[in-house]
């Protein structure tokens, strides 16, 4: 496997430990169990750059390895989630490449939602501010998001002349909260506010902004003590029985649902109940 930038430490067997990674673009730390990824350029609304794209999409792919890692928290340092492109890094830069090169960035950046939607461990968006753009897909790629009512949300592709059909949008988007407000947000690139958010499905819950990181980091360590290795399984059949019929989806459930019941987890929890205590999960 292609080594990070940070360096992780390598384990046998291509497994890693990243509890020490170091980010050179980002800010990255973990709490027990939980990787924290903190987009730090506050000072602009911590936009990306294309650095900071491509060791997302490295680290995501590498979670699928990780050994010490069972949640990840996604959030933006100061008082803004992430307002997208940065615009003089990568916009202007954009503006001079031909059609082969701008193939390649636009793959890229499409990359790092595959990662996230292929890393084992689910990601817990914690939104408050600003979140536009390649920002607002991040947050969607995620598999929850808490927010903030001062958050505004913008697909804002169509006001610099883009289509909104970005990075999954038009895949992700209206699933989450219906095909004509997936239209509305992603033609007109108005900003959606925290309040509508939570009451067309986007956030799942809104939090105080003094509380947000901290309700998230709750959320993602409760989580990060749970059956992982059945988390994992749900994680997956949520996206993969997008392309399925009922009946198809029905069968693979049952398969999946076998193989959980074929964990160590499962016993420790049957053995736990019987015994009326709380189950202590392994992810094995």
């Amino acid at each position: 496997m292609k080594h990070l930038a940070g360096n992780p430490h390598e384990l046998p067997g291509n497994r890693l430990s990243l509890q020490a990674y170091k980010a050179r673009h980002f800010s990255y730390r973990t709490e027990g169990a939980v990787a924290v990824i903190s987009l730090n350029r506050p000072e602009r609304k911590n936009p990306l750059t294309f650095d900071s794209y491509a060791e997302l999409r490295d680290l995501f792919r590498s979670f699928i390895h990780a050994t010490d890692v069972n949640a990840v928290v996604l959030t933006g340092q100061g008082d803004n989630f992430c307002s997208g492109g940065d615009v003089h890094d990568i916009i202007g830069p954009l503006t001079q490449l031909d059609m082969p090169g701008l193939l390649t960035f636009t793959r890229m950046t499409g990359d790092v939602i595959k990662a996230m939607r292929a890393c084992p461990q689910l990601v817990i968006a914690a939104i408050d501010g600003i979140c536009a753009g390649a920002g607002a897909l991040l947050a969607l790629g995620s598999d929850m998001r808490l927010g903030t009512v001062r958050s505004k949300t913008a697909f804002l592709f169509s006001r610099v002349g883009l289509a909104g059909c970005d990075m999954g949008a038009c895949a992700m988007l209206p699933r989450m909260i219906g095909q004509g407000r997936a239209t509305e947000l992603l033609t007109t690139g108005r900003a959606m506010g925290g309040e509508e958010a939570e009451r067309w499905g986007f956030f799942n819950r809104l939090c105080e902004p003094d509380c947000l990181l901290a309700e998230a980091l709750k959320l993602a360590q409760d989580l990060a003590i749970g059956p992982n290795f059945a988390h994992a399984m749900t994680k997956k059949m949520l996206q993969q029985e997008w392309n399925m019929g009922v009946d198809e989806a029905i069968e693979a459930e049952a398969q999946a649902q076998a193989i959980c019941m074929a964990t160590n987890d499962f016993h420790r929890a049957y053995h736990a109940f019987v015994a009326k205590q709380k189950p202590v999960f392994e992810g094995d």
